[in-house]
């Protein structure tokens, strides 16, 4: 934002003085201006100068980006997508409106997408009441309990701070950076807790990586575990071992709908928590800045996955040393979005999976290779994109290891800190138009559409065949 730059965020403005207790009078007088001034500025009838919101920055200790909308962008793509929704095809709202209300009420837009939420899962259920009422049901609370925990960590911005500063502490004290992690964590295990830790043979443990035995004090890890696994399950071991309150005081600030929702964050921060030891904050960034983000480079430097490394880069948001904004994402063969992280712009539609225009999709066909793609969304966002196929741990001849393709990508502009964007013309560049998905696209006579748009009326004309065998009105 620019100093002549000017912001009409009144209800914003309002909201911040209401919550630090202040009068208009007494914030005035913090500011420099007057009240008259100040009580024009919460009407949007002037508008808030660059000047005066860095002085209220400094004043009132806050982020410039969240206070101005720029952090609200998840919450406007999620309710935008709501709205889109065939049951709102006769009330259209457009990008705006749906800028204007989060920015005017955010609580409200929230409380919105909770309500739609509950909607869906209702309907879900009543729909397959007739078929089996108690399998429909137990499926519509697993899936609630997956969507509050995804919401839970999208709103914390996939940042835990305390979880961050514990992990860094115990890396340092175990000395990581020098000693070989595998070793330290299983000492660690012994001398702290006395747990051992064995390499069992698969006829063993046939359908488990990792089981620990708390009767004989002994974590058991498959031998089909790579060394990166390995590192990781001890490290999450020993999260849930002396963390375990922090963890838990953590799930309990965030209100979650159910126990099997509470146990799926446990696991979730407790995979953070692993994830950080191994990696930890601040020698971590450095080394993503100093290496150009070059994930299998700090793979190798750290003795981690491809996964574990990418998954880690959307963490790095500590407000005084932030990373790049990454968005992640998961997917399999079948085009499945089994994870989803954005500290981001990016957003992640609740309908169908990742568009077929998005290169991620050629992982599969050319395993090792890293893909990168500069990628444009509907409503002009660019990205820089870089996709790779993985194998997870379990292989044997009978078999095969699960393929997966991670994508991990950034707003077009943090592309000049990224070793791979070397080879691209980022003063000219030519990006690939692409959709969130085929459900909630909008594009017309795209090549690659396999579903019809949710929130348009399908025309038809026999006389023509288009590009595309859904055709639709603006």
């Amino acid at each position: 934002m620019s100093k002549s730059e000017k912001l009409l965020v009144g209800p914003r403005l309002r909201r911040l003085r209401m919550s630090l207790g202040l009068t208009q009078t007494r914030m005035a007088e913090d500011l420099g201006i007057s009240t008259s001034y100040l009580n024009l500025m919460e009407r949007n009838q002037r508008a808030l100068s660059a000047k005066v919101l860095v002085r209220m920055a400094e004043i009132y200790d806050f982020n410039i980006s969240e206070f101005t909308g720029q952090g609200d962008a998840h919450l406007v793509a999620e309710v935008y997508d709501v709205l889109r929704d065939p049951q709102f095809k006769n009330m259209p709202v457009s990008k705006s409106e749906a800028e204007d209300f989060v920015g005017s009420s955010p609580d409200a837009a929230r409380a919105l997408l909770h309500l739609y939420q509950r909607n869906r899962e209702l309907a879900r259920r009543t729909e397959g009441m007739a078929a089996d009422r108690e399998k429909v049901e137990l499926l519509g609370e697993s899936a609630e309990a997956v969507e509050s925990v995804r919401r839970f960590i999208h709103g914390a911005r996939n940042f835990f701070p305390e979880l961050d500063a514990q992990a860094e502490a115990l890396s340092k004290e175990l000395a990581l950076h020098r000693n070989e992690p595998h070793a330290a964590l299983t000492e660690r295990l012994k001398d702290r807790h006395d747990i051992r830790v064995r390499i069992v043979p698969l006829d063993i443990m046939p359908r488990m990586l990792r089981y620990f035995d708390q009767h004989s004090k002994r974590i058991n890890l498959s031998e089909l575990l790579r060394r990166s696994g390995r590192r990781f399950q001890l490290a999450f071991q020993i999260g849930l071992l002396e963390h375990r309150n922090l963890i838990d005081e953590v799930i309990e600030a965030a209100n979650l709908p159910s126990k099997e929702a509470a146990g799926l964050a446990r696991t979730s921060l407790a995979n953070y928590f692993a994830a950080a030891v191994l990696m930890p904050y601040g020698r971590f960034l450095k080394d993503a800045e100093s290496t150009r983000y070059d994930i299998d480079l700090l793979s190798s430097r750290y003795g981690t996955s491809f996964e574990q490394v990418a998954h880690r880069l959307t963490t790095l948001q500590r407000p005084d040393a932030r990373g790049i904004p990454f968005f992640f994402v998961r997917i399999d063969v079948a085009g499945n979005v089994s994870k989803r992280f954005s500290s981001g712009r990016f957003h992640f539609s609740a309908h169908g999976g990742a568009c077929p225009l998005w290169n991620i999709h050629q992982c599969f066909q050319d395993p090792g290779q890293v893909h990168t793609q500069i990628v444009e969304l509907p409503d002009d966002t660019r990205y820089f994109t870089i996709s790779k196929m993985v194998s997870r741990s379990g292989q044997t001849h009978n078999q095969p290891a699960q393929k997966l393709a991670i994508g991990l990508g950034c707003d077009l502009n943090y592309a000049p800190r990224l070793i791979y964007a070397r080879k691209y013309n980022l003063d000219a560049p030519q990006p690939t138009p692409i959709g969130i998905n085929c459900y909630v696209c909008e594009r017309q006579n795209c090549t690659q559409r396999a579903y019809a748009p949710l929130n348009k009326t399908l025309q038809f004309d026999e006389r023509a065949r288009g590009m595309s065998i859904y055709s639709f009105g603006d």
